[in-house]
């Protein structure tokens, strides 16, 4: 998801293709690639068009520095996993590929990933970028960005960020507004939107193993947590502080119109609200119980495949170049997303609303990338949303942790 908004610090004075502090950051072991002839050979790696040029220039200090040459090349973000996943086994695809933190179960399922060795570099990126790289105890991914979900409020309306959740609701109605909160919902509901709420009640999706990996056979929607958040969500739709008529584009255009002051979403729709004229904060989750609201956390970041002939180049260029600040920062650039890296997300966060995702960010939790998120996801939001409207909270979440339980057996 795309974010333009006004107001991002410039960072073209950090651009990517200014790689001299790139070209002595490399370990050498790429040269270890290097065949009896000493051709270092090549690496293909597949990005989507918009991050083509935040990775040339990293790709040709690397060429420079160590022979391999790196072909970077522009693939269709809807195709590209599907691209991979076929590809691999056949020996056609790609040295590394750039993806999402919830594809490694599939991925790993596929067998077409590598294990990826980030060394002393893992203490660098920030916890949640880390542990969404890492699946089933082992790192496959070198992260570059961080996304998540915040609350955004009209500050032209109410100055100062809400205490909870109740809080939030009571400013509202202070200032005139009938629906001083939105979120996107939906008439099949938007569990996504709604999980930060759901784990203030501690009711994750699933537990965690030792590793901090999620565990699939731990289903924890059944919890006593998982009731009362069912609970509360009924209560919402009958105050009518949650409706599912109100989808994506309702609510940002009640945010935009100022019939709403707070408005919990993505940091891809800032740039339509500061376009609009309206006084953005970013503020954290209100939580309607006290404890925190933690949202779910996307991470992206470049695999290498698992039939790459040149597996120690391909995590050398991972880890060295586009593990560095310049690139995390000229990746930034192409996207506005939070960089993965802590330096590199702490020089971003100059900008106040990137500052207020990052805060936000540090309170989430990745999105499961296990295969059994499928099964939740099916069932999560049609039940959400039957509970918004009126269906009795217990026995639909029951119903919910029925059906889950049934389809991940």
């Amino acid at each position: 998801m795309k974010v333009n908004m006004r107001g991002i610090a410039a960072f073209g004075a950090i651009a990517v293709v200014s790689t001299l502090t790139l070209a002595g950051c490399a370990t050498g072991a790429a040269d270890e690639s290097a065949d009896a002839e000493g051709d270092a050979g090549s690496l293909v790696v597949w990005v989507d068009a918009e991050r083509v040029d935040a990775l040339k220039g990293a790709a040709e200090a690397y060429e420079d520095k160590t022979g391999v040459k790196v072909d970077v090349v522009a693939k269709d973000v809807d195709t590209i996993k599907d691209d991979f996943i076929q590809q691999v086994p056949t020996g056609k695809g790609p040295d590394i590929t750039m993806g999402a933190h919830d594809w490694l179960g599939e991925l790993s399922t596929n067998g077409v990933v590598a294990p990826l060795e980030l060394g002393d570099s893992a203490e660098d990126y920030l916890p949640v970028a880390l542990q969404a790289a890492t699946y089933d105890g082992t790192v496959y991914m070198l992260p570059y960005a961080v996304e998540n979900i915040a609350v955004l409020r009209n500050a032209d309306l109410i100055p100062e960020a809400a205490t909870g959740f109740d809080d939030m609701i009571a400013k509202g109605q202070a200032a005139g507004l009938t629906q001083p909160f939105v979120v996107e919902q939906g008439v099949e509901g938007n569990p996504y939107h709604l999980y930060p709420f759901q784990t203030a009640f501690g009711a994750p999706v699933f537990g965690t193993d030792d590793s901090g990996s999620y565990d699939a056979t731990d289903l924890q929607l059944g919890s006593e947590g998982g009731t009362a958040f069912a609970t509360w969500l009924g209560a919402q739709g009958a105050a009518g502080t949650l409706n599912t008529d109100i989808d994506g584009e309702i609510a940002k255009q009640q945010f935009i119109d100022g019939q709403a002051a707070f408005w919990l979403t993505g940091p891809w729709n800032v740039g339509a609200a500061v376009d609009a004229g309206i006084n953005v904060a970013i503020d954290p989750i209100p939580s309607p119980t006290g404890e925190a609201a933690s949202p779910f956390a996307g991470v992206k970041g470049f695999f290498v495949s698992s039939e790459s002939e040149n597996k120690v180049a391909a995590n050398d260029f991972l880890v060295n170049y586009l593990g560095t600040e310049d690139v995390q920062l000229a990746l930034f650039e192409s996207g506005n997303i939070l960089p993965a890296l802590t330096a590199a997300a702490d020089t971003a966060a100059a900008d106040p609303i990137i500052d207020g995702f990052k805060t936000v960010g540090a309170d989430a939790v990745p999105m499961p990338a296990i295969p059994a998120m499928g099964s939740v996801w099916e069932f999560w939001g049609v039940a959400e949303a039957a509970i918004i409207n009126g269906a009795d909270p217990a026995t639909t979440w029951q119903k919910l942790v029925d059906d889950v339980t049934a389809a991940t057996k």
